[in-house]
């Protein structure tokens, strides 16, 4: 009892401490729908532009093409060719569908969330090289003649496997990492995988196996395709209700 007779108030809540640990990254936001149209519909464009120059001169390659090729046969000695090599072994094979696993192990939250973004991640990989193999057979580019060829090729030229390849699984993987790392942790990985994406391509012009315009066609066919997958995935991975997310769904919080 108070002086006054009256029985004891209502206790008053506790404030929130200002130095409360807050999570800066929180539930990640869906891409912009408008963005990745431009960009898919810019890369389409350029890929088509590309693909009928390709089409209409019967596979010939243009003089900046027959230059690089040039350039590149002058530079062709130790220990450039060795690097050159393992890197190019590195854009096909076992390593981008190793990328993409990885990829959907960082995105999902759960077993089962982890489960269905290793399947996406693998199908869109799949589906990119399903879609650069039939075009490759389509458009039956030739490669530069074998004798000068200083590395393993394949196939007809254009777009470029291991361009493609390389650039679908450096963006799938930065897909991954960006639905769990804290955002400058994320960026140093995107250059990190940007740099190899493009290591990957020049090598293929750097072992003569490839025309510029192949390797550029791959990059520009994983982006739109990149952009069109980014685009489907609110399907993938539907929003969740915020109001049953817990603390634990934050994929990093910050330090007291």
């Amino acid at each position: 009892m108070t002086a006054s007779g009256q029985g004891p108030g209502p206790r008053p809540q506790p404030s929130r401490p200002e130095t409360e640990p807050v999570s800066r990254a929180g539930p990640r936001r869906r891409p912009r729908t408008a963005p990745l149209l431009v960009l898919a519909a810019v890369c389409a464009a350029l890929f088509a532009a590309l693909a009928i120059t390709v089409s209409v001169r019967h596979g010939a390659p243009i003089a900046p093409e027959r230059a690089a090729l040039r350039w590149s046969a002058a530079h062709r000695g130790e220990p450039l060719r060795s690097m050159a090599r393992a890197l190019t072994a590195t854009g096909t094979g076992p390593v981008p569908y190793l990328l993409a696993v990885l990829a959907g192990l960082l995105a999902g939250r759960d077993a089962a969330g982890r489960l269905r973004a290793v399947l996406c991640a693998l199908v869109v990989l799949a589906v990119g090289q399903a879609i650069r193999y039939g075009l490759m057979e389509l458009l039956a580019r030739p490669r530069p003649p074998a004798a000068d060829w200083a590395g393993r090729a394949s196939g007809y030229a254009f777009p470029s496997g291991h361009a493609t390849t390389s650039a679908l699984a450096a963006g799938i993987l930065a897909w991954g990492i960006a639905r769990r790392a804290r955002p400058s942790v994320a960026r140093t990985w995107y250059a990190v995988l940007a740099l190899w994406a493009v290591g990957v391509g020049l090598t293929r012009v750097a072992l003569r196996v490839h025309w510029p315009g192949d390797v550029l066609g791959g990059w520009l066919l994983a982006a739109t395709l990149l952009a069109l997958a980014l685009l489907l995935e609110p399907f993938a991975f539907p929003r969740r209700d915020r109001s049953r997310r817990g603390p634990e769904s934050a994929p990093w919080r910050a330090p007291p």
